[in-house]
């Protein structure tokens, strides 16, 4: 992808040397992709939002990810991955879709237990907080992920998605609170479920995995080498 970082210089530090004292590093990632291509067929292929995922945390330098682009007739599945951060990205085109496949649903229950000792007073028992979690591992065990609701926030790992309690879970949490809590102690429970329900330890964790469906690749007819490179977009990254 041509961008105004193209011609952006890279520094190199030595830890001999002062702060101020970095080498700079002449790029043109541009001309670089144009000399390593030339004489190739080129074809601009447009990103399609929303469709960036990724094997690892977004932070992590060093993933696997893959997004899906069109050239207007045909869909692909770009591959964008390094093996050592000090490399440039490489990229592969497949013929084929991604999407992604649910794997578990899971309550955060150690969050759930410090932040119920953090904030219930008096107390709680260790066998009050257990037969809590029992209670709400229970309600999710054989649910059904599309009765959930998901959190507009975006997670730090592209593979793990929160949802929260719709109405009927929280009802049915509560009234079995009611019978296991008396008195001030399910009147604590109570606030602490209305507090964390929507953006806190009672979100729901939902794990997926990448599915990769490869297709096989069609005769495709020739096309114009000539591109408006200063104008189009190329799918390109160091």
């Amino acid at each position: 992808m041509k961008t105004p970082f193209d011609q952006y210089p890279e520094y190199e530090w030595d830890p001999d040397r002062l702060p101020e004292n970095l080498r700079s590093i002449e790029r043109d990632d541009l001309q670089d992709f144009l000399t390593h291509h030339h004489g190739h067929q080129l074809e601009n292929l447009k990103i399609i939002e929303d469709s960036f995922v990724s094997e690892r945390a977004y932070s992590e330098p060093t993933k696997t990810s893959f997004f899906k682009a069109t050239n207007g007739k045909e869909k692909f599945v770009i591959k964008k991955f390094r093996e050592r951060i000090d490399e440039p990205l490489k990229y592969q085109v497949i013929s084929g879709d991604l999407s992604l496949k649910f794997t578990a649903i899971e309550i955060q229950w150690e969050e759930i237990s410090k932040q119920l000792k953090r904030e219930i007073k008096p107390p709680l028992s260790q066998t009050q907080i257990d037969a809590f979690l029992k209670l709400y591992r229970h309600l999710f065990k054989n649910i059904d992920i599309q009765d959930l609701e998901r959190i507009p926030e975006d997670s730090p790992h592209p593979l793990e998605i929160y949802y929260k309690l719709n109405d009927v879970h929280l009802m049915y949490l509560l009234r079995n609170c009611r019978n296991m809590f008396k008195g001030q102690e399910y009147l604590a429970i109570e606030e602490f479920i209305h507090r964390h329900k929507d953006d806190g330890v009672l979100l729901l964790k939902a794990t997926y995995k990448i599915q990769l469906t490869e297709i096989a690749k069609k005769k495709r007819k020739p096309v114009a080498a000539s591109i408006p490179l200063e104008k189009e977009k190329l799918i390109k990254k160091r």
